[in-house]
């Protein structure tokens, strides 16, 4: 298992995050592909530290569906399963619509105004092909009416499931086929700038599950 070259990359404050956040995120971007075992010594050279928080990351990832425990043997980075991965997207879909349903009602104009821009990097960054600060102005813009919706376990929820989304996402639409979310995205302020929860929630939800489309291209 090649490992970044780096090592011993996290302090003791927050230790067990940082490991999961820096396993998970190899995962996503591909720095691990599906299949590949994980040996927990390589691990902890890479990240310099001990074999436990190491071991609770991989659990926590096994419950995210993005590692395979294979008692005995190894554990290894889970495969891209597209009916999985359909099924996440439906999760992670209605999340997003309870968040606009319970954000709208509390949006600020500032609020709007940071969803705008967000939506702006979004467009820049596909016209540029660059998938990373695409995904991450998505993630902006999302993240306005996770935020605002006060609901931590809806937060914790989106955490564990979105990053499914984005490793299919990074493998497969290196074109950024979604251009159309641009066009939902702007549909989105509007609604919410209008206050109609609802329909900004329904609008939420199919900017979600338009990315199915994509996948079958």
């Amino acid at each position: 298992m090649p490992v970044p070259p780096l090592s011993g990359v996290h302090r003791r404050p927050l230790l067990r995050d940082n490991v999961f956040d820096s396993l998970r995120n190899a995962i996503v971007d591909g720095t691990f592909e599906p299949g590949e075992k994980l040996k927990d010594t390589e691990l902890e050279a890479w990240l310099g530290v001990s074999r436990t928080p190491i071991r609770e990351a991989l659990l926590r990832l096994e419950r995210a569906g993005l590692v395979i425990a294979l008692p005995g043997k190894a554990t290894i980075v889970a495969p891209c399963d597209l009916a999985s991965t359909l099924s996440t997207q439906q999760v992670v879909a209605g999340l997003h619509e309870l968040a606009a349903r319970l954000a709208v009602p509390l949006l600020t104009e500032e609020h709007i105004s940071a969803m705008a821009e967000a939506n702006a990097r979004f467009e820049r960054a596909l016209q540029d092909v660059d998938v990373e600060s695409a995904l991450t102005a998505d993630d902006d813009f999302h993240g306005v009416f996770v935020m605002v919706s006060g609901n931590p376990v809806l937060r914790e929820l989106l955490e564990q499931t979105t990053p499914v989304l984005r490793r299919v996402e990074r493998m497969r639409f290196g074109s950024f086929a979604a251009r159309g979310s641009v066009a939902q995205h702007a549909e989105i302020i509007r609604l919410a700038r209008l206050g109609d929860a609802e329909a900004a929630a329904k609008a939420c939800r199919e900017n979600w599950l338009s990315l199915r489309f994509a996948s079958a291209e």
